[in-house]
């Protein structure tokens, strides 16, 4: 890649013609010079005008949504143990809520379909995802029964978060969505976001925004009733660490994505989050080269990770298409799973100083809300993913799911959004 790549900002061509021009300084001289220079780049970054928002921006989510009651412990409690919490909270949770919630905060217009009960916790769900910009009119309430909430137990200690859930009742079942409902949620809708909870639903709005041709992104943290049937219809997936070896039986994450885009013709990317280590993607290429080189998937992983500058503390993208700047479009392969024309790329999470980091209860609903951003505004992979983990490292900064999830004009994001 060139400096005058369109990957590259004025900026970020700023800041790499100076590295070439001072590096032969003396260390002391150099670091000075890239200190001033850095405050000055996120002072400008910081301070310009944010690029429009997408044209279309209205996400249309199915999923989850819960009360969250979360309790801070110095350390996890022993059986039978009796402690002290150190803070509590209670606010909304469920992986849809909140990865809308984060959507909402970014810029774009998110529709959430799920079902409530008529209860107190019910009632100030809504009126919290209202209050965020989150258009909750086709949200499901019954008269009775009870809505989702889960105790969260935060250990400082160890810097963990225990969830335990009890699901609402009665459930959400396909009749409790009316086709006028159903076709008037879709109405201008630029992608549909899926977390695989009320399946039978999920299925019938995935079913008709695929025949609208309206894109699908679903996010699956685990194997569960009406995954297979949603990942066939789905363009985008983004997935926990566990959950692409346990559905495709490959030996490595690596060939398990690569696995999953054979398995799955319409998939244009996927995503396995991987927590503190980043998160790697496969992107299948939009045309096939005959002339590609092929390469093994796994050994190409391993090349860009020894590319990582470990000495960043914010998050930065590998990406085969640098790295093979001559024969940018590989066919990557693996034994007994077959072949992809597509770009691996490795993504780094933020250093968050151990001070600062409070919660990671939510950190992967973050992540999807500024993929969805970052899906409407058209940007580049390689642009998309140190976007999502900043967003991903601000939610971390404080107690719950919601806290932190940073507004489109947070300064910390301006350098990822110019």
């Amino acid at each position: 890649m060139t400096l005058s790549s369109p990957l590259f900002s004025n900026a970020t061509a700023t800041y790499a013609w100076n590295a070439i021009l001072f590096s032969s300084f003396p260390t002391p001289i150099r670091f000075l010079h890239f200190h001033r220079l850095r405050a000055k780049m996120s002072f400008s970054e910081a301070s310009s005008p944010l690029p429009p928002l997408p044209e279309k921006r209205i996400v249309l989510g199915c999923g989850g949504l819960g009360q969250d009651y979360l309790a801070t412990v110095a350390s996890f409690p022993k059986p039978d143990e009796k402690i002290r919490s150190t803070s509590s909270m209670v606010q909304g949770g469920g992986n849809a809520g909140n990865a809308l919630t984060g959507a909402a905060r970014l810029g774009l217009k998110p529709r959430l379909i799920s079902k409530l009960a008529n209860d107190g916790p019910g009632k100030g769900l809504l009126a919290e995802l209202e209050a965020d910009g989150v258009d909750t009119s086709y949200i499901v309430v019954s008269e009775e029964g009870n809505s989702p909430f889960t105790y969260v137990i935060v250990d400082n200690q160890m810097k963990t978060r225990t969830c335990i859930h009890t699901p609402g009742h009665p459930g959400m079942v396909s009749d409790d969505l009316s086709q006028s409902s159903l076709l008037s949620a879709l109405d201008g809708a630029r992608i549909i976001y899926s977390d695989v909870r009320f399946p039978e639903t999920a299925l019938v709005i995935a079913k008709e925004a695929a025949r609208m041709q309206i894109p699908i992104l679903v996010d699956a943290e685990r194997k569960r009733e009406g995954l297979d049937d949603l990942f066939n219809l789905a363009n985008y997936v983004v997935c926990s660490e566990k959950l692409p070896q346990a559905w495709t039986a490959a030996p490595s994450i690596a060939s398990a994505l690569l696995s999953m885009l054979v398995r799955l013709p319409k998939l244009k990317f996927v995503i396995v989050t991987l927590g503190e280590n980043g998160c790697i993607m496969l992107e299948r290429n939009t045309s096939e080269d005959p002339e590609a080189e092929e390469m093994d998937v796994d050994s190409l992983l391993e090349s860009l990770k020894q590319k990582i500058d470990g000495t960043k503390a914010i998050p930065t993208c590998i990406s085969s298409k640098v790295y093979h700047a001559i024969q940018p479009k590989l066919r990557l392969s693996a034994d007994g799973v077959g072949t992809v024309c597509g770009t691996l790329l490795v993504g780094t999470s933020e250093m968050i100083p151990p001070s600062e980091l409070i919660d990671t209860t939510g950190a992967g609903d973050a992540f999807i809300g500024a993929i969805l951003y970052a899906i409407c505004a058209d940007m580049l992979p390689e642009k998309m993913l140190p976007f999502a983990a900043q967003v991903a490292a601000a939610n971390c900064r404080a107690l719950g799911a919601r806290t932190g999830l940073p507004r489109r004009a947070d300064p910390r994001l301006a350098p990822f959004l110019h």
